[in-house]
């Protein structure tokens, strides 16, 4: 299953979004109202929210000022989250979350809508960073 955010413009420059998405402990400011519980570490961080299981993403890969890949593994669902940075002036860049993971049809059903609000949540949060 893929799934995308809107495109979104932030009024920071590129860099600025990169080193605030790649302090991992900062998306506890871009998690949903329904938040539970927030962990985090250099490299990784967990967090649970209402009536979803704990989820835990790990650093799988950065491209300076481009791109954070983050990696779900170990945990009841495995998928990765992917953020797109993209340069639109020195102060203004474009913003976009993608998800990516396996699930079997009924688990598909049940999880696409929530997971696509999420993403679109992390998304708009980013703006009023």
């Amino acid at each position: 299953m893929n799934l995308q955010s809107p495109k979104t413009i932030v009024d920071r420059s590129q860099k600025n979004i990169f080193d605030f998405l790649s302090d991992l402990n900062n998306f506890k400011k871009l998690m949903p109202d329904s938040l539970e519980t927030f962990d985090s570490d250099t490299d990784s961080f967990s967090f649970k929210l209402k009536g979803m299981p704990k989820i835990h993403l790990k650093i799988k890969e950065r491209k300076p000022n481009g791109m954070i890949l983050l990696d779900a593994n170990g945990g009841k669902i495995e998928f990765e989250l992917q953020c797109i940075i993209k340069e639109l002036s020195t102060q203004q860049s474009e913003i976009q979350f993608f998800f990516e993971g396996s699930f079997n049809p009924l688990l598909k059903m049940m999880v696409k809508e929530p997971l696509q609000n999420f993403i679109n949540i992390l998304s708009k949060k980013t703006v009023e960073i």
